[in-house]
């Protein structure tokens, strides 16, 4: 193994830095929640959390939180993802891979527009009508 430098070691610091910055939650006002139980895990979730974080990442939304949770209680349909986003409904996408986990950013944070296809769940008060 080469040794590393200490130009290496500034750049892995700082590629770091970025990461637990996005695990912090001063100044967030989205939050992204990846169900990472046994069973999400063997779905993929952590491809979904990778690429979910190196999207964040790209187009520099500090204002995004991005953490882990235990199981949701829909294993059939893991990779689950939950966004919580001010001025819009609360909402859990299934089946998350990579390619959705972008859209999730692309659309959901940036455009503000739900990912239909995707939602299994959305809390009552979105569903049902108030007289």
């Amino acid at each position: 193994m080469a040794k590393l430098t200490l130009d290496d070691l500034r750049r892995m610091r700082g590629e770091k830095q970025k990461a637990m910055e996005m695990r912090d939650s001063s100044n967030k006002d989205v939050q992204v929640i990846v169900g990472m139980g046994t069973c999400g895990i063997a779905a993929g979730a952590k491809d979904t959390f990778t690429a979910l974080v190196d999207a964040i990442s790209a187009k520099g939304l500090s204002n995004v939180l991005i953490r882990q949770t235990g199981c949701m209680g829909l294993c059939h349909s893991e990779p689950t993802v939950e966004v919580v986003a001010p001025g819009m409904p609360a909402v859990i996408y299934g089946h998350v891979d990579a390619a959705t986990a972008r859209d999730i950013v692309e659309k959901h944070i940036i455009g503000r527009e739900l990912i239909d296809s995707k939602i299994l769940d959305r809390p009552s008060i979105d569903i049902v009508k108030h007289g």
